[in-house]
């Protein structure tokens, strides 16, 4: 059975972390976003993948090669991103039968996925609180008859989640008209499957869409929750690994640090002396967290410094981001209300409590900075020593 995965977009709700990286590459827990939806395909009965690719598409064929977890990796390359119908079409000398589809920017558990394999046509589900903002499901007696749009009066709760499993003549149907969106879309393309086949609502647990920066750290949670303890790198005598931490070979954890799991310091990595790791964070390859630093529940990407004398919290910094000596992240309000982060222009609710900082790749903060809760930096900004920084820059 064939997994279509589709990677091509940029992600423009998830930047600056998107600049220069496609968003189903972004790391999480170790591995790119879209490898763990690719790991959730095989272990759920994929034999076969297709990812594809379009915006920075090198770096999915470089990462995933020709084969993955044991089975053959092909690429079709999507020249526009004029939506997931066009993006299937772009797949089609793949196509020989029945084939899956999956969104390789989401959370997918190996579980509930394999439904999509057994059966027929199905599309994913999930019921949430507030389903005007989704495509919501209608029903017949357990059966799929269609999908409405971000309706004002949804016609039930549950919603689609993007996973499709499609009959194979379902091929010929991609070329479906352009939506009011001026994109080919999927959710037209299942619209005439249910005319002609019976499609089943599969009820997906723990699917979550990554879109934005905190659903970025939430993945990363997720994934770090099912870590065991391993520890491969170097470690002082004088440090203490408390619970699920692994230690990659190639990293080094120096003296007096404290490293608290779900953990995760990756190869080339070094933290300490002195340093406190916490909370679900992920130190990724050649980091640093140097003296005296805490960092609580956050992802610094590769080549990250944060060397001296400073906090982060709730936070994520990109590729060879570097945080001057006393730079000091805030991550609560003082009202208690969720933090605000902007994205695509707006302010826009974390639905978190406790949320720091987004940096841009190759951002650095002066030494005694502070960056008050849901600042983002740009690509490259900067800030002077001693500033305290409350709107993006």
């Amino acid at each position: 059975m064939l997994a279509v995965i589709l990677a091509a977009g940029e992600g423009t709700r998830i930047r600056p972390l998107s600049r220069g990286v496609p968003k189903p590459m972004l790391p999480v827990a170790g591995q790119p976003l879209s490898a763990h939806v690719a790991d959730a395909a095989v272990a759920a009965g994929a034999d076969e993948l297709v990812f594809v690719v379009g915006y920075r598409g090198e770096a999915v064929r470089e990462h995933f090669g020709d084969s993955h977890a044991g089975v053959p990796v092909h690429y079709a390359e999507q020249d526009e991103q004029r939506g997931t119908a066009d993006a299937v079409h772009a797949a089609r000398e793949h196509i020989d039968g029945p084939f899956v589809v999956l969104n390789g920017d989401n959370c997918y558990d190996p579980e509930p996925l394999s439904a999509f394999f057994e059966g027929g046509p199905a599309v994913g589900a999930q019921h949430v609180d507030d389903p005007t903002n989704y495509g919501v499901l209608t029903l017949d007696d357990g059966v799929v008859t269609g999908i409405e749009e971000k309706p004002d009066q949804p016609p039930s709760d549950l919603v689609n989640t993007g996973a499709y499993r499609f009959p194979g003549e379902a091929a010929d149907l991609l070329e479906v008209s352009a939506s009011e969106r001026g994109e080919r879309e999927l959710t037209d393309v299942l619209a005439e499957v249910t005319d002609t086949h019976t499609v089943r609502p599969v009820e997906m647990e723990r699917w979550m869409d990554v879109g934005r920066p905190w659903e970025l750290l939430e993945a990363n949670e997720r994934y770090l929750a099912d870590a065991e303890r391993a520890v491969a790198g170097e470690v002082h005598e004088d440090a203490e690994l408390r619970g699920p931490v692994v230690v990659e070979d190639g990293a080094s954890i120096d003296a007096g640090v404290v490293v608290e799991g779900p953990a995760l310091v990756q190869s080339g990595a070094s933290v300490g002396p002195n340093a406190y790791i916490r909370g679900s964070t992920v130190v990724g390859p050649d980091a640093t967290v140097g003296h005296s630093v805490e960092v609580k529940n956050s992802l610094l990407m590769r080549g990250a410094t944060v060397a001296h004398l400073s906090y982060v919290g709730d936070s994520i910094l990109g590729r060879d981001v570097n945080f001057g000596a006393g730079t000091q992240v805030a991550n609560l309000r003082h009202d208690g209300a969720d933090v605000e982060l902007t994205v695509k222009g707006e302010r826009v609710s974390t639905g978190r409590r406790k949320f720091g900082v987004v940096c841009g790749h190759e951002s650095k903060t002066g030494i005694n900075a502070s960056l008050e809760p849901g600042v983002t930096l740009s690509v490259g900004a900067t800030t002077g020593a001693g500033e305290t920084v409350a709107r993006d820059r």
